[in-house]
């Protein structure tokens, strides 16, 4: 059993800080407003309802490929209906929100795992990041045993 020491608390009080700081960042507050918006919206949740029930069909149409006999269909279907959600003001700016808010949490990540260790691997979603976490392997294992600098 771990028990709480003081340098644990201080931990949790610093991460409930850093909490409080991302919640409140400019990324945080657009993200919020963005989803606001299309969520709020009646006729944007119905496609989004629409497109979320012919993404359920997709799925299915492509466990048989081309014999599916609503392969056409559905194939058609679900292009001309998420392009209309790309194409949506409300949605394209979520999208955007979304990302900036996703980066602002690679970078708090990565400077964490670097506190840790300059080892630390950190899942991150933008390339531009993935880049300043790997090491100077481009595939993270080169095969050599680690003669490149990487760790196999």
């Amino acid at each position: 059993m771990m028990m709480m020491t003081l340098e644990w608390a201080n931990i949790m009080d610093e991460g409930d800080s850093l909490t409080k700081m991302i919640l409140s960042s400019k990324q945080a507050e657009r993200f919020k407003e963005a989803y606001f918006d299309v969520y709020t919206d009646d006729l944007l949740k119905r496609q989004i309802s629409s497109f979320t029930r012919l993404k359920e069909q997709y799925e299915d149409v492509q466990r048989f490929g081309k014999y599916h006999p609503d392969y056409k269909i559905v194939m058609k279907s679900i292009r001309v209906q998420k392009r209309e959600l790309d194409m949506n003001e409300r949605v394209a700016t979520l999208k955007i929100a979304e990302n900036d808010l996703q980066d602002l949490l690679d970078e708090v990540s990565l400077l964490i795992g670097k506190t840790v260790s300059e080892s630390v691997k950190v899942p991150v979603s933008n390339p531009f990041f993935a880049a300043e976490s790997s090491s100077s392997c481009s595939t993270g294992s080169c095969g050599t045993g680690g003669s490149c600098g990487c760790s196999a």
